[in-house]
C-alpha cells in the first residue's frame, strides 16, 4: 500500500496520520518499534505531546512525539537562518568608451575586481559616440584588454556583442 503524502503544507500531525501501522520514536529520541497509529497516539497524549509524522514514505511512517509548536518554531528559526546566509549576485554596471584613458581605465577596473571579488556580476557597456562606430576594432581591443586583465578571476557570461551604438560584456566571478 502506498504511504499517503502529507495534504497541507507541513507534516501530517496526531489525527491527520491516517496509516494503520507507524514506527514510533518517543520523546527522549528512543526507537519504540511498529505499532498501531491509535496507540502511537495514546502514548503522545498521555505524554502531553503531539505525535508528528517525520518520514511519510517510509514504511511504515515513521512517527514521532514531541511538541508541535516547538518544533514548527525551530523550523521557521532555520528557514530564516538559511535566508540570512543566501548572497544575493547584483549586476553592477561598468560604462567605458573606445578611446579610454589609462587613468580612467585603471579606475573603472579596480571597480571591476572589487565587483567580482563580492561576488557581483559585472556587465561592461561601452559606448560609441558618432564616427566611432567606424571603428569597432579599438572598442573590442579595449574589451579584450578588460578580460585580459582579470584573468582567471572572472568567466565570460556574455561575449561582446553590439547592440545599436554599444557593446555589451558580462562577466561573473569563476
Amino acid at each position: 500500500m502506498p504511504a499517503q503524502l502529507p495534504s497541507r503544507d507541513g507534516p501530517r500531525v496526531n489525527e491527520d496520520i491516517r496509516v494503520p501501522q507507524v514506527r514510533l520514536i518517543d520523546q527522549d529520541g528512543e526507537m519504540i518499534g511498529v505499532m498501531s497509529a491509535r496507540d502511537a497516539l495514546m502514548r503522545a497524549f498521555e505524554a502531553g505531546l503531539d505525535l508528528l509524522e517525520i518520514s511519510p514514505n517510509a514504511v511504515p511512517p515513521v512517527c514521532k512525539i514531541l511538541d508541535y509548536g516547538k518544533y514548527k518554531y525551530e523550523q521557521q528559526k532555520k528557514a530564516n537562518e538559511a535566508r540570512k546566509k543566501q548572497k544575493i549576485v547584483e549586476i553592477k554596471e561598468v560604462k567605458v568608451r573606445p578611446n579610454i584613458d589609462d587613468h580612467d581605465y585603471d579606475v573603472k577596473m579596480r571597480a571591476m575586481k572589487s565587483f567580482i571579488g563580492e561576488g557581483d556580476k559585472v556587465k561592461v557597456t561601452l559606448r560609441f559616440r558618432g564616427r566611432e562606430m567606424a571603428h569597432q576594432d579599438l572598442g573590442i581591443k579595449v574589451l579584450e584588454r578588460i578580460r585580459q586583465e582579470l584573468g582567471d578571476t572572472i568567466k565570460i557570461e556574455q561575449m561582446p556583442r553590439l547592440e545599436n551604438r554599444q557593446m555589451i560584456m558580462v562577466l561573473a566571478p569563476k
